[in-house]
């Protein structure tokens, strides 16, 4: 009983001050996305955003709801101009590469750019819409050739099929007209919280473990549809024997039986 309490203490504890601290920074962010220069804001909306979501990540720490294993991350800190695609097994992945990437810039949901907690710290980042693919392609084609380097999950939307889900060509298209290469990363963890379908209120079994491993770094891609096939074959490769969140009823990648039998 003590402990399940404890649960639903933490549990509520870092959706309350997410919650608040955005919207904190969003009594900010409204006025300051109007007066600054584009530039500028964009900067300062990402500086805040990353140290915010460290702080955060760091509250969940301190209160043992989860460890973070996120420190590979910093060795992409000092890089050039490239695409960043892990692999997207819950909400809070974009929080843990933006908390060690400052100056990155990200695709996102167009659902969440109008969300009035997230919303406006979005814009004043400069983050990118993802609901009209065109004008996203090229606004992210500027952001890397400009120096920025840009987040993207290849997969689209969060796992439901273990170990990656099918991967989109986005993510090949951008690299390849901007002409930089796809760094991989693999998100690791032993619990399916906040996946695809899991609702925001249920209560997980606390404490959870997220790993952060850097992968391959391939070069900007030639040809977009045979590259995304490598991609996910890679990932596939590389996750099947990771902890396994999802239960054991989600469909499975066809290529992850050969890797287990093997």
């Amino acid at each position: 009983m003590l402990h399940r309490l404890y649960e639903y203490f933490v549990l509520w504890a870092g959706l309350v001050v997410l919650g608040a601290a955005s919207l904190i920074w969003t009594v900010f962010a409204v006025p300051l996305y109007y007066v600054l220069p584009k530039r500028r804001a964009n900067a300062l909306g990402r500086g805040v955003i990353s140290i915010s979501f460290r702080v955060y990540l760091g509250f969940l720490t301190f209160i043992r709801a989860i460890h973070f294993d996120l420190a590979e991350l910093d060795a992409l800190r000092a890089e050039g101009p490239m695409v960043i695609a892990p692999n997207h097994p819950c909400l809070l992945d974009a929080l843990m590469v933006l908390s060690r990437l400052p100056g990155i810039a990200c695709i996102m949901k167009a659902d969440i750019v109008d969300n009035a907690f997230f919303g406006a710290g979005a814009r004043i980042a400069g983050y990118i819409r993802n609901d009209a693919q065109l004008s996203m392609i090229k606004q992210s084609v500027a952001e890397l050739r400009n120096g920025s380097q840009l987040l993207v999950f290849p997969e689209g939307t969060r796992t439901t099929r273990w170990p990656v889900n099918v991967c989109k060509g986005t993510t090949a298209l951008i690299a390849s007209r901007a002409q930089v290469p796809i760094q991989t990363v693999f998100i690791e963890t032993d619990s399916a919280y906040l996946s695809k379908g899991w609702p925001l209120f249920r209560r997980p079994r606390f404490p959870i473990t997220y790993r952060v491993r850097l992968g391959r770094r391939f070069d900007p891609p030639g040809k977009a549809a045979a590259f995304t096939e490598e991609l996910e074959r890679y990932f596939i490769d590389e996750l099947c024997e990771a902890p396994r969140f999802l239960p054991p009823e989600a469909p499975q990648a066809p290529e992850c039986d050969a890797v287990q039998a093997s």
